[in-house]
């Protein structure tokens, strides 16, 4: 029997440990994924001080049917297992929940859910982490036929996680996305959020393909996207790999000298060279590994949404349908997310420079009545990097988020190329061994027991 699977099966009453922390994974994923999470977790706080609950009920193609199913079904876990322990004379008193990449948004709803139901009246909110979390969606700021190709054709192939994930569904009678109202300051999900004392979040800088930067990082810039052209500035002990929070990153001051051009045409050309066997087998193996996933999608979607319908018939539901945003703010909230959506058009990458150069925000809140433009500026802090063409949605996210107040903590991992694996070791790998640095930082930085 693994770690996770002992630690998500078995309570033993002689512990007594009154904080509870829940372990969320991500798409496709499953509670093997955060074994080493858990393990680190149990290392550092024993089963007399800490019990930790890694979520099982949306593993595997269980992911596909959406925020709301997969974050009813985590509360449901979590509140049978509160329950159990009053049973058993061991109440729980504080309460810490970890997100991993989709897991992060399940997490959001959950506890909204908790929140809703008072537990919160009852038990103390002490940790919110999630990691490599696409807290905007993964939608790409649009330049070109290749992201408006990958906009369309991603949101089609995973149900509805797939629908959420690119921000095109209209979540109940809101007529917004699930993830604009996650954000919603007047909602119960940011109340829930609000409560917990510490907020942090983990973010790749680089080679993060499956949850970017900017959306992992709430951020409406990206500085890494040409990485030799800024100075990165590490934390202290935990060097190269977590950077420092508060001053993360800056552009170089001074160029590098630029080389012969003999020089630079031969190494373009030794490059090219090097990476024609690969690109000959992707010119043969991408219409077969498309047409293989769109046919896989199209069954997985399928089943997605036979279970959807039995989890929307299921009993004890009721409880879970409760109003998600509180101040009679949902009537203006439906009005206000049909003229976003008549409104939304993106043709580039990163808005022109002249809507970003007069920014002197530096990440104060903007007025509900500010106009588009202003709202954008008010986003992020004052940019030296040029400002991502991110949907209107996208920016008030940020906005609201920044204001719901998370540590962000940005994570250089430079010996693999999957950082989304590697940030909390997925698998035991030689070249995940960085994330055990951001896993470490965590536990001695971030967690508060």
């Amino acid at each position: 029997m693994s770690m996770v699977d002992s630690e998500r099966t078995s309570i033993d009453p002689e512990r007594k440990a009154n904080h509870l922390c829940v372990l969320v994974h991500g798409l496709w994923g499953n509670p093997d994924h955060l074994e080493y999470l858990a393990k680190s977790l149990r290392e550092k706080h024993s089963d007399h001080k800490l019990n930790i609950l890694v979520a099982k009920s949306n593993s595997g193609s269980y992911t596909y049917d959406g925020i709301e199913t997969g974050g009813e079904r985590v509360t449901q876990e979590i509140e049978e297992l509160l329950q159990e322990l009053i049973r058993e004379g061991a109440p729980i008193e504080k309460l810490s929940i970890v997100g991993y990449s989709l897991g992060g948004l399940v997490a959001r709803y959950a506890i909204g859910l908790l929140y809703s139901k008072g537990w919160f009246e009852k038990i103390k909110p002490i940790n919110f982490t999630t990691f490599a979390t696409p807290h905007l969606g993964v939608r790409t700021p649009l330049r070109g036929y290749h992201s408006h190709l990958w906009n369309a054709f991603g949101s089609r192939t995973l149900s509805a996680s797939g629908r959420q994930l690119f921000t095109i569904d209209t979540f109940r009678d809101t007529n917004r996305p699930i993830l604009s109202v996650l954000a919603d300051p007047n909602s119960i999900f940011v109340r829930a959020l609000s409560l917990f004392k510490n907020r942090n979040l983990y973010a790749n800088i680089i080679n993060d393909r499956s949850a970017p930067y900017y959306t992992t990082a709430i951020a409406s810039t990206d500085p890494f996207v040409d990485i030799d052209a800024v100075d990165i500035r590490p934390l202290k002990s935990y060097s190269p790999t977590i950077l420092d929070p508060d001053h993360p990153v800056s552009p170089k001051t001074a160029k590098e000298p630029l080389q012969p051009f003999y020089t630079r045409l031969t190494s373009t050309g030794q490059d090219l060279l090097t990476r024609i066997p690969l690109y000959t087998a992707l010119v043969a193996l991408i219409p077969i590994a498309t047409v293989a996933w769109t046919i896989n999608s199209g069954i997985q979607s399928f089943r997605s949404n036979k279970r959807i319908q039995l989890h929307e018939q299921g009993k004890g539901l009721d409880s879970y349908r409760i109003p998600l945003l509180m101040n009679g703010s949902s009537a203006r909230s439906a009005v206000s997310g049909a003229f976003r959506r008549v409104n939304s058009a993106h043709g580039q990458d990163y808005l022109p420079e002249s809507q970003d150069e007069e920014d002197d925000s530096d990440g104060v809140a903007a007025p509900e009545d500010l106009s588009k433009l202003e709202l954008k500026r008010t986003s992020s802090r004052k940019a030296d990097f040029p400002t991502l063409a991110l949907s209107d949605e996208q920016f008030e996210m940020i906005r609201n988020l920044d204001r719901a107040g998370f540590r962000k903590y940005l994570v250089h991992i430079k010996n693999h190329r999957h950082t989304h694996a590697a940030i909390i070791v997925r698998m035991q790998k030689p070249g995940f061994d960085e994330g055990k640095v951001v896993v470490r930082h965590w536990l001695d930085e971030a967690f508060e027991l």
